[in-house]
């Protein structure tokens, strides 16, 4: 019988596998980069619905946004997806838009916020840090099935593009706003409580698809 220290051998698609504390811990930080940027987003949210109008409020919203691409990036260095180059992508995608955010904070007099509502052809920038977010609310959607990940991958760049295009009305966009925040909130709780395992995927998958790089690399 396995003792209580035992590894748990699990057999994945390609051969059998083992969970080490490593692997827990970097689900334990992808959960945690996801709720830091979820609660971010629901204050910024409200401050912004609520508080619009007050310029300490927008600059909140700014710091606010920068705690939010650091949860996001470190989710995007801890998840766990099968497809490396997928995988970089969503990471090239965050550094992209956070270097566009910083460039633009910098060169802008007001508040980052209404700096990106009051002229929408910066989300062409600021844009690529939701990309990546909309690629993890994707990869969990199809993994897990998970109904407000569905919910968000098209509700993310409905609301960026509509308002870059001058699609939506405000009432509109506040309302999808609002629906974001919460379904965010309700994604990244739902991930805290789910077992880690999932998580950690079929590791016999990513040893197999990395001896083939190796090969076709030799």
């Amino acid at each position: 019988m396995l003792s209580s220290t035992d590894p748990i051998v699990y057999q994945g698609q390609f051969g059998n596998f083992t969970i080490l504390e490593s692997d827990r811990r970097e689900v334990i930080f992808y959960r945690g980069g996801l709720m830091l940027a979820a609660v971010c987003f629901a204050i910024s949210t409200g401050l912004v619905l609520w508080q619009g109008n007050n310029f300490t409020s927008l600059h909140w919203v700014s710091g606010l946004y920068s705690i939010f691409c650091v949860g996001l990036g470190v989710s995007l260095w801890m998840i766990h997806i099968y497809l490396k180059p997928l995988h970089q992508a969503l990471q090239v995608f965050w550094l992209v838009g956070v270097v566009a955010s910083i460039a633009i904070a910098h060169n802008s007099p007001e508040p980052f916020a209404l700096t990106v509502y009051t002229y929408p052809l910066t989300i062409l920038g600021v844009g690529f840090v939701f990309a990546a977010l909309t690629g993890i609310f994707f990869k969990e959607a199809v993994c897990f099935n998970r109904l407000e990940a569905k919910v968000l991958t098209p509700l993310v760049p409905l609301l960026l593009l509509g308002h870059l295009l001058n699609w939506l009305s405000p009432e509109v966009e506040r309302g999808l706003l609002v629906s974001w925040a919460i379904l965010f909130g309700v994604f990244a709780f739902r991930k805290v409580i789910q077992p880690i395992p999932p998580d950690i995927g079929d590791k016999s998958v990513f040893d197999y698809l990395k001896s083939g790089a190796q090969k076709q690399s030799v």
